[in-house]
């Protein structure tokens, strides 16, 4: 291993940059107390710029496929037991140097966090709700194109108080949309298509994908434009495919060839998946046989068709699960045939919910980058990145993992 000290960082690595100052081993493991930086370059079409360490073989795969989501128990890596010790306390955080921007990484998380929303429809003012309700310690900022919507936005939020307590929520400002990227996290919920309550279709949000792939990726190149550093928090349908497409579309300069200087792949998390795993509570309280899950299930994937639900990670049961996958699949369905749009449970399940557990640092379900797709499991957002939860997982649900990520991939 090489060590290296930058600035008032400590970094390391298998390969030599001549241009960090180098300092010996004895010296770089004095004293670490916060995080450490492993430098490691891959391509950054399929690799996150930054995440955290959370097992050995990570230091020396170059594949960031699904298999980030399987327990690596087999391999004898032989590496200093410190470093060891430092991926065990989750404080080795993995750079990819091949991105120009990949200094960004050497931060720390805000200490208050700044969210900044972006279209205040079904979705967005459901999520804002509990944003104001849930949120401790934050500051929200919120915009729409729509004038009328953002004040009346702006009156509606305002007036939510506790009596003798009336300064208790969190401070609001409406923006303008220059605005949009001065905050730490920036909500998109802006939408297009729709469809309408009766209409029979097969999957719901793939008929969103055209226009909204077409807004999510004008919000994207404007962050890059300004530069922006925090995270880009992707709600819109279809989720995992919208990530994709604003990470393509904010990566490429003007003659249209990828340059990688816009959102790093790990800035843009997907909230779709929270509520599938609520959906998947709700039809298991409904079983005895299913109840297991709530202790023991997951949910993987896209949030829509492709979607694994596994019933168990300790007694994974095939047919269990794949009645689970059906009926939280179908969930929105049932909803939508009682005549109402299912966005209330979205909204506040994946939406407010996940992110304010993520800005806590608390486990939460999430769309990140894995290999060439955005892909979603549990995972949680420390100093050190994006840390996927990582599993020994049944043979059979590794097979449906698969076959889902691939599905993933073909489209986008």
């Amino acid at each position: 291993m090489h060590y290296y000290k930058f600035n008032d960082n400590k970094l390391f690595s298998t390969i030599e940059y001549e241009e960090l100052e180098q300092v010996e081993e004895k010296t770089f493991f004095d004293s670490v107390d916060e995080t450490v930086y492993y430098l490691n370059p891959k391509n950054p079409l399929n690799s996150r710029r930054a995440f955290c360490l959370n097992d050995v073989s990570q230091l020396f795969s170059k594949d960031e496929s699904v298999n980030l989501l399987y327990k690596n128990d087999f391999v004898d890596y032989s590496i200093s037991p410190l470093i060891e010790k430092l991926i065990a306390e989750r404080k080795i955080k993995s750079i990819n140097t091949n991105y120009p921007t990949w200094k960004d990484e050497l931060k720390k998380l805000p200490n208050k966090w700044r969210i900044n929303v972006m279209a205040l429809g079904d979705v967005g003012s459901t999520l804002l709700v509990g944003l104001v309700l849930l949120g401790e310690d934050i500051e929200i900022g919120i915009y729409d194109r729509n004038e009328n919507k953002l004040m009346r936005w702006e009156r509606e939020l305002k007036q939510i108080r506790v009596p003798f307590d009336v300064d208790r929520f969190p401070k609001i400002k409406v923006l303008n949309e220059d605005e949009l990227f001065e905050c730490d996290m920036f909500v998109f919920c802006a939408s297009k298509g729709i469809p309408k309550i009766g209409e029979k279709l097969s999957d719901y949000r793939m008929v969103q994908f055209e226009e909204n792939s077409k807004i999510v990726s004008e919000y994207a190149i404007k962050a890059r434009n300004e530069k922006f550093k925090g995270i880009f928090a992707v709600v819109s349908d279809p989720v995992e495919l919208l990530c994709k497409a604003a990470f393509l579309s904010s990566n490429k300069d003007a003659n249209g060839k990828f340059d990688f200087y816009g959102l790093a792949s790990n800035q843009i998390i997907g909230y779709g998946l929270g509520v599938m795993n609520a959906r998947a509570v709700y039809y298991a309280e409904k079983d005895p046989a299913l109840l297991h899950y709530k202790n023991e299930g997951r949910v993987f994937g896209p949030h829509g068709s492709g979607l694994v639900v596994a019933d168990s990670i300790i007694n994974y049961d095939d047919d269990k699960s794949k009645l689970l996958t059906q009926k939280c699949v179908n969930a929105n369905i049932e909803v939508r045939e009682l005549g109402f749009k299912p966005y209330v449970a979205p909204s506040l399940s994946s939406g407010a919910l996940s992110i304010l557990a993520t800005i806590r640092g608390d486990f939460f379900y999430g769309s990140t980058l894995m290999k060439d797709a955005f892909f979603g499991s549990k995972m949680r957002l420390t100093n050190s990145g994006i840390e996927i939860e990582q599993n020994n997982l049944d043979y059979k649900l590794r097979q449906r993992i698969e076959i889902s990520f691939n599905e993933l991939r073909s489209i986008i």
